[in-house]
């Protein structure tokens, strides 16, 4: 019963992980079209879905530490693998926010200046 649980709650933080994924990508895409709402918006979505995910790995964590005993899986530590990923993916994806953000603020100053010089 307890592998069957572990194995259960593995599959469930691969679900939300891959959803996770997919939120971080379409935000980083959103990047690459300058649109940044729509980038942090996605950004959001992924990290509430990575969210899910670690709290489904914390309590089966916390469950073995109180003695619920239970054997090593493969499964679970892919899982655990791809949350730890995908949270990395996330995090690089907000940077590159700030990044883009403030690039993006840049050249249009720069432009700013270009256009009024030229009107000069």
């Amino acid at each position: 019963m307890l592998e069957e649980k572990k194995a259960q709650d593995a599959m469930q933080i691969i679900l939300h992980a891959g959803d996770a994924r997919l939120h971080c990508m379409n935000g980083l895409k959103a990047i690459e079209n300058s649109d940044f709402n729509k980038a942090k918006d996605e950004i959001k979505r992924a990290n509430d879905e990575i969210v899910k995910a670690h709290r489904i790995q914390t309590k089966s964590i916390t469950n073995e530490t109180q003695g619920e005993a239970g054997e090593y899986s493969v499964l679970f530590a892919h899982a655990q693998d791809t949350l730890m990923t995908i949270y990395s993916e996330i995090n690089i994806a907000k940077r590159m926010i700030k990044i883009f953000e403030a690039y993006d603020a840049r050249l249009t100053i720069l432009e700013r200046l270009k256009r009024v010089n030229e009107h000069e």
